[in-house]
């Protein structure tokens, strides 16, 4: 556990059954996390499935906590989250989720670890990611956290 809390960002997707339904649930339940709160959240964002054949549509959106979780707590939390709201990882690429939850920033750390890179390494070639990260403010060029 972390002594002073740090602002981490989290990308949120959905593109199964009621994406708004399944976002704001897991926004609820990462505000239930112990020893964080979600400070802001972006506006939804309606996007083409990228890299998935025949997807559907996704909701995206970006959250801003502040958190004493370490990094690779918090990377568990969040596919704790991913579970509970019902996604299924078959490991066969990329496929549709009724929620996909992405560590993106974790204070000004830079983390290489297996399974955990952060800042994420796609997030600003993204139009989903990036476009909900500036609408708090956190540009390229910048890591205000």
């Amino acid at each position: 556990m972390r002594e002073t809390p740090v602002r981490a960002c989290i990308a949120l997707g959905s593109n199964l059954g009621d994406r708004r339904a399944h976002l704001m649930k897991a926004l609820e339940l990462l505000a239930n996390l112990p020893h964080t709160r979600v400070l802001r959240v972006s506006s939804w964002y309606e996007n083409p499935a990228v890299d998935i054949e025949g997807g559907h549509d996704f909701l995206n959106g970006v959250a801003e906590v502040e958190t004493l979780l370490p990094p690779g707590d918090l990377l568990k939390a969040l596919q704790q989250i991913e579970t509970l709201c019902g996604r299924i990882r078959s490991g066969e690429g990329f496929q549709n989720r009724t929620l996909d939850l992405d560590l993106l920033l974790y204070g000004e750390e830079h983390i290489l670890e297996s399974g955990l890179i952060v800042p994420h390494p796609r997030m600003w070639e993204r139009d989903f990611v990036r476009i909900p990260l500036e609408e708090l403010g956190i540009t390229s060029g910048k890591n205000p956290l």
